[in-house]
């Protein structure tokens, strides 16, 4: 118990330590470049009391919990004897033996990008801007579907060992490509979802399962292999977001010009 008590000391020293740099800005400026009193001051500090207990024990919960999951559940599902039926000893190397973990890579992306966070904010501040036009759980669920795409196309890449900069390069092509023709107005919330994705709840399991799906197949390095999902996760949730809005873009204008004309607008003058 001691030493649970001391390890959970130290990290909560060092987020300290990280957070007070970004404490020690925002108090300059308030009193010496706005020159204002901070406002709701015994709030801020209870809250930042908050902050700094919450992130220590997430980052303990990360270190005792989450990679450990990722990487155990990649080593698992990568067994030569779970892969084979306990037939061979040697892990095979051909990509269709690894259906299990595409399949995980692709839950355990969507599933983490529903409880994501950040993305919540973004979708709840969305649907306030867009007056209800933009849904919170249809934003959630189209990206956390390109989150899925992503990991489970990452982790494709990692079995066979082909080039992360060929899939990069091909999404964002196909990114460009949709930025022209996309609805101008979902634009710029596309690229936003692509980017909160990669927070607090979705990186340290994607990460992990990277890491430990490039120990687990045979002529797979980590240190070069083992990263890169993470990649995945920001780019294709762009590429849903757009496609998402230029359907649904499509779709009504369909519905528009199916509608019959009234007999009014065809009497000639």
């Amino acid at each position: 118990m001691t030493q649970i008590f001391m390890e959970f000391f130290s990290v909560l020293l060092a987020t300290f330590r990280d957070i007070l740099p970004i404490l020690a800005l925002i108090t300059c400026f308030q009193l010496f470049v706005l020159r204002q009193p901070i406002p709701h001051l015994k709030r801020l500090i209870v809250g930042g009391i908050y902050v700094v207990l919450g992130l220590a024990l997430f980052l303990i919960g990360l270190d005792k919990a989450l990679f450990p999951i990722g990487k155990i559940m990649a080593a698992q599902l990568s067994d030569p004897a779970f892969l084979t039926g306990g037939t061979s000893l040697v892990a095979p190397t051909d990509w269709t033996a690894y259906g299990w973990i595409y399949l995980f890579a692709a839950m355990i992306g969507f599933s983490t990008t529903i409880a994501e966070p950040s993305l919540l904010a973004v979708a709840i501040k969305a649907n306030e801007v867009s007056g209800g036009v933009i849904s919170q759980w249809g934003l959630r669920l189209t990206v956390a579907l390109g989150v899925a795409v992503g990991i489970s196309l990452g982790a494709y890449r990692i079995v066979t060992g082909t080039p992360l900069y060929m899939y990069i390069m091909v999404g964002y092509v196909i990114v460009v490509l949709q930025t022209f023709m996309a609805p101008k107005k979902i634009i710029a919330l596309a690229y936003d979802s692509g980017g909160v994705t990669t927070s607090t709840v979705t990186v340290p399991l994607v990460a992990a399962l990277g890491l430990g799906l490039s120990e687990a197949v045979p002529g797979r390095n980590p240190a070069l292999d083992g990263f890169g999902l993470i990649a995945f996760a920001s780019l294709f949730p762009i590429i849903t977001v757009m496609g998402y809005a230029q359907f649904t873009h499509w779709a009504a204008q369909r519905k528009l010009s199916a509608k019959p004309v009234s007999k009014e607008n065809t009497n000639e003058v």
